[in-house]
């Protein structure tokens, strides 16, 4: 039978030198969306019992190799074989059969359902219904493992450490022996990744395979065996972690050389340029988003915010933008470069630039708050310059040529200035608004999640540009979730925990551990009162 055709021999393992066959082996792997191809000839083995981290840039492929394995999508070309015996993955069922799972970035759960009833939803069988029995596995699969999540608690309650829990849980509830992780780590604390890591461990003892796509370099040194690297589609290669480091990956990924030293210099006449007192925000549902939020950012200096996803991070930067409104006896006071200050609570973004306030927000959300997919990135340039024509006369030169030069100093891979926003990749979409919000010269620049899914080159790039507004005097708030990043490339960072501020740290002297606990626990805060209390 077809299906049951030998691949070709395994590999030899270097740590033993014996010959082992693959739990998976993809050979000559491609797929393309129209004239774009997003894999080309890809061959990769995933062995049992083994961490595989697998790096590339962003449009690498690797999210689209993978979603191949997990039956998202159908290889134009190439086989795929588990245990030695070619298959065709035609669907997530086909995969499932296989004992092939995927956790994705976003989860897939339905919030007003328990644990157990996400886990068993969609699947076939009375038997299946008995939710007793299922909480039962859940509960032995969870000692079995190391997890840590209650069988009868809604999704809607879950931390989002316990959603990720909970689709890791119902891939093995479905007998998942290979699974693959995509940015797992991207939204935990450094304690919560932890936890993974040695949940991951566990898996790897029973002989489980996992796949962990990650941007995160020094987690794939902690964690991982071996590294696979893909670049521009192509497989470029794999080596047994414990023999290279993240210099050399970084070379493999990109294709040359880059420096992976973030530039932190000293700041230089700080002056005061935003300061905000009391600053209360209650969403229209009744929920305490913000509570007595105070703090002060200097020109001259990056001020990160750190907290876990949903701590208010979102709220706070959108209130100083004029996006949302905040509670009576809140206070946002902007003082310009000249010293004059002005209140920018309740104007809206139109009045704050009318004001003359030098303004700019890169929001979390890229295309739909940030850029109009739909236009192409002369015309998303056209939106923050309008105002600037003549009369009833729209300027179209001006910002054709912050398009064409946007596009040139940040090497913005793209057919054209005239291609809609919608089909260039993250990391390019990511480029045109951070070019376009700092074209302006701010004196205050805010950044949610700036590299959010970037390639370390990419993200680098954005480190240069925040740093480059921060010599030239700006204030900059940079809201990030890597704490790595923020204790390398801010002077001063403020964590939020539940709304609240937690403490305001020397970046230059905190700990990763420090933040982190911060993150979680109000009271943990107390180290950083001081350096909050001067940072006013």
């Amino acid at each position: 039978m077809e299906n049951e055709v030998k691949a070709p021999a395994g590999a030899v393992c270097a740590e033993s030198g014996e010959e082992r066959i693959p739990a998976v082996r993809m050979e000559g792997i491609s797929k393309r969306f129209g004239h774009k191809t997003a894999n080309e000839n890809v061959s990769l083995e995933i062995y049992h019992g083994e961490i595989l981290s697998l790096l590339g840039e962003n449009g690498s492929g690797k999210t689209t190799l993978m979603n191949m394995l997990s039956g998202i999508y159908f290889p134009d070309a190439g086989s795929v074989y588990v245990d030695g015996k070619l298959v065709h993955i035609r669907s997530p069922k086909d995969a499932f059969d296989l004992h092939i799972g995927m956790i994705h970035q976003h989860f897939k759960l339905v919030d007003l359902l328990t644990a157990a009833e996400n886990v068993i939803l969609g699947m076939k069988g009375k038997r299946l219904l008995d939710l007793k029995s299922v909480r039962r596995r859940i509960t032995e699969i969870c000692e079995r493992y190391g997890f840590e999540v209650d069988p009868d608690k809604k999704v809607y309650d879950m931390s989002v450490s316990e959603k990720q829990t909970l689709e890791i849980i119902k891939v093995l509830y479905r007998g998942a022996d290979i699974l693959i992780l995509d940015e797992p780590t991207a939204v935990l604390t450094p304690q919560e990744t932890r936890r993974l890591f040695g949940v991951m461990r566990n898996m790897k003892q029973d002989g489980k395979s996992i796949v962990i796509i990650t941007h995160k370099l020094h987690e794939v040194m902690e964690i991982s065996d071996r590294v696979a690297v893909l670049r521009k589609g192509e497989y470029i290669g794999s080596l047994l972690t414990k023999d290279t480091d993240p210099q050399q990956l970084t070379d493999m990924m990109v294709g040359h050389r880059v420096s992976l030293n973030i530039e932190r210099p000293e700041p230089e006449n700080l002056r005061k340029c935003l300061e905000v007192e009391h600053l209360t925000v209650i969403d229209s549902e009744g929920v305490t988003k913000l509570n007595d939020v105070s703090f002060t950012a200097n020109g001259g200096e990056i001020l990160g915010i750190a907290g876990v996803a949903g701590s208010g991070q979102k709220e706070l930067l959108e209130v100083i933008a004029g996006l949302q409104n905040a509670q009576n006896g809140s206070s946002v006071i902007y003082t310009d470069m000249e010293g004059r200050t002005s209140s920018l609570l309740g104007l809206t973004p139109m009045e704050i630039k009318k004001l003359g306030v030098a303004l700019a927000f890169v929001p979390e959300d890229r295309l739909g708050m940030g850029l109009v997919g739909d236009l192409d990135i002369t015309d998303n340039m056209l939106i923050r310059t309008y105002m600037e024509g003549h009369g009833m006369f729209v300027d179209f030169k001006k910002p054709r040529h912050l398009a064409e030069e946007i596009v040139r100093e940040l090497q913005v891979v793209t057919p054209g200035i005239d291609t809609p926003i919608r089909k260039l990749s993250g990391g390019n979409v990511q480029k045109v608004l951070v070019g376009r919000e700092i074209s302006g010269h701010p004196s205050l620049l805010m950044s949610a999640y700036a590299v959010r899914g970037l390639d370390i080159n990419t993200s680098f790039m954005i480190y240069r540009l925040m740093n480059e507004q921060k010599k030239r005097g700006a204030a900059v708030i940079f809201v990030g979730e890597d704490l790595d990043v923020l204790l390398e490339l801010c002077d001063r960072i403020m964590v939020l925990c539940a709304g609240q501020v937690s403490g305001i740290v020397d970046g230059r002297t905190a700990t990763k551990e420090q933040v982190g606990l911060m993150m979680t626990s109000l009271g943990a805060g107390a180290a950083g009162a001081e350096e909050k209390e001067g940072a006013k």
